[in-house]
C-alpha cells in the first residue's frame, strides 16, 4: 500500500517539476516599437494597426496571408503569416502578431485581432431620469 503512495507522491512531483519549468522557459517579450524589434530578431508580440492603403494578400496555394502594420511611432512593417486571414481582419482597430523578424520581414505564427466594441461610442443616461410609461 505504501509503494502506491510513494509512486504517486513521485508522478505529481515530477509533473509540477515539468509545469513548473514550461512556465520559467516562455521568453517572448512584448514590442512596442518595431524598430527594436526589427533589430533583436528574437521571438516576440508586437502590436499595430493594418495599414489599409497597403493591401493585403492571399496566396491560398501556400496558405500565406501577408500584410503591413503600423506602430504608435509611425514605424511600419510587412507581416507574413503562415495560415488563413483571421475572420474579422478588415474590421479590426488593431493586430496583435507573434514571431520573429527574419528576411526583411515579421515571420508570425499567430495572428490575433482585436474588433470595435459594440459599447464604443454609445451615448451614456448617466444622471438622466428613468421615465417609466404606465
Amino acid at each position: 500500500m505504501k509503494a502506491r503512495y510513494y509512486l504517486g507522491g513521485i508522478v505529481i512531483v515530477i509533473f509540477l517539476g515539468l509545469l513548473v519549468y514550461n512556465f520559467t522557459q516562455t521568453d517572448i517579450e512584448y514590442e512596442s516599437n518595431f524598430s527594436t524589434l526589427m533589430q533583436d530578431g528574437k521571438t516576440c508580440k508586437a502590436t499595430g494597426t493594418w495599414i489599409r492603403d497597403k493591401a493585403f494578400e492571399e496566396n491560398r496555394a501556400d496558405k500565406t496571408f501577408s500584410f503591413f502594420i503600423r506602430d504608435a511611432h509611425n514605424n511600419e512593417m510587412k507581416v507574413v503569416y503562415k495560415g488563413i486571414k483571421p475572420n474579422n481582419f478588415e474590421v479590426a482597430t488593431s493586430v496583435v502578431v507573434t514571431g520573429k523578424f527574419e528576411n526583411g520581414y515579421f515571420n508570425a505564427t499567430d495572428v490575433l485581432t482585436k474588433c470595435p466594441s459594440k459599447y464604443e461610442g454609445q451615448p451614456t443616461t448617466v444622471g438622466k431620469p428613468a421615465v417609466y410609461n404606465f
